[in-house]
């Protein structure tokens, strides 16, 4: 049985998770620790990375020490150290993976880099004995990647967004309408008032051969929108039909990558996988097609460190660690 301990602070959460696990047998989530900086950031309609890596500085010995005691453990008791390597922001990483390896080094411990999107991959087996083949759609606010998953560690890339990532179209439509931010739930919030078939927003690439996308035509369109109406438009109508054309690619090249593969397992994650009405329509989508629909649980969504810490163990497991002079990689590629 083996303990670890993972940081994650690629952007804007400081985050702090023990995780406890062996071969075969479910990951036990001991204490997971997120510290959000929203608000910190809402004021200027986006993360400013300076200020968030100040922030993870000022946060993460606390979490730390409040993760141990949730645990119930001492840092003697940790068999490995983990912490977010990339992709993300170059200074706020910094802060976990250099916290990490002290860490490590002083414990005379393993440490292991972990890349992000393998933790938001991951994820929606947290509570599972093992990762089935399947095919993943990561989702969030700064990636959108399809992948086939033979198993951990052996990813096959299958499409990805060829400019705005789908979260990214959340927030840059939520900021035209004048929403806080972040927008992506804002305008969840207001579609459920509105009509999705109020616009007719184009769907993007939808029926290309490839499993490619591509959301700053979607965006581009709500602006020229917005510019005719002269700002007067229903919000509801138009998050709802924004939304609606989202939804609609997303699943329409999901499926189309199961069905291409033979996989019969499709897991969601990331953070814009917590969107109700996404998930309704790939639960009622795989339901259709008889698929399986695996989603992350509402806490692992986000990022948080519980992801990091369930891929560390698994690579723990396997044998694997990372050099203590291992750099960071704030553009680091899954495949």
């Amino acid at each position: 049985m083996a303990l670890l301990l993972a940081i994650e602070s690629s952007c804007d959460e400081t985050a702090v998770a023990i995780v406890r696990g062996s071969a075969g047998q479910a990951a036990e989530v001991l204490a997971s620790e997120v510290s959000s900086q929203i608000e910190l950031h809402r004021e200027y309609g986006g993360v400013v990375p300076e200020l968030a890596s100040r922030n993870h500085s000022l946060r993460l010995r606390g979490l730390v020490e409040k993760a141990l005691a949730d645990a119930g453990t001492a840092m003697r008791e940790i068999d490995a150290f983990a912490a977010t390597s990339g992709p993300g922001l170059a200074s706020s990483l910094l802060i976990g993976s250099t916290a990490a390896k002290g860490m490590a080094c002083a414990a005379n411990k393993p440490f292991l880099g972990i890349n992000h999107l393998e933790g938001h991959l991951l994820s929606p087996f947290l509570d599972r004995t093992s990762v089935p083949p399947h095919v993943a759609l990561i989702v969030s606010g700064g990636h959108t990647l399809l992948l086939d998953v033979e198993g951990p560690g052996r990813y096959r890339r299958l499409g990805g967004t060829r400019d705005d990532a789908a979260g990214e179209a959340f927030d840059k439509v939520g900021k035209m309408l004048g929403l806080q931010y972040p927008g992506g739930p804002e305008i969840e919030k207001a579609a459920r008032a509105g009509n999705p078939k109020a616009y007719d927003f184009p769907r993007s690439m939808l029926h290309d051969p490839h499993l490619d996308f591509s959301f700053s035509g979607l965006k581009t369109s709500v602006l020229y929108t917005l510019q005719r109406a002269d700002g007067n438009v229903s919000i509801s109508d138009l998050s709802a039909s924004f939304q609606q054309a989202v939804i609609e690619i997303l699943v329409g090249k999901t499926l189309r990558a199961a069905k291409r593969t033979g996989r019969g397992i499709i897991a969601l994650s990331g953070g814009v996988s917590l969107n109700r009405a996404l998930r309704a329509a790939f639960q009622e989508a795989c339901a259709k097609s008889d698929y399986e629909l695996v989603t992350a649980v509402p806490d692992f969504c986000t990022d948080n460190a519980a992801m990091i810490a369930f891929a560390a163990l698994l690579r723990h497991l396997a044998g694997e660690s990372s050099p203590l002079d291992e750099d960071i990689h704030p553009n680091l590629p899954l495949v």
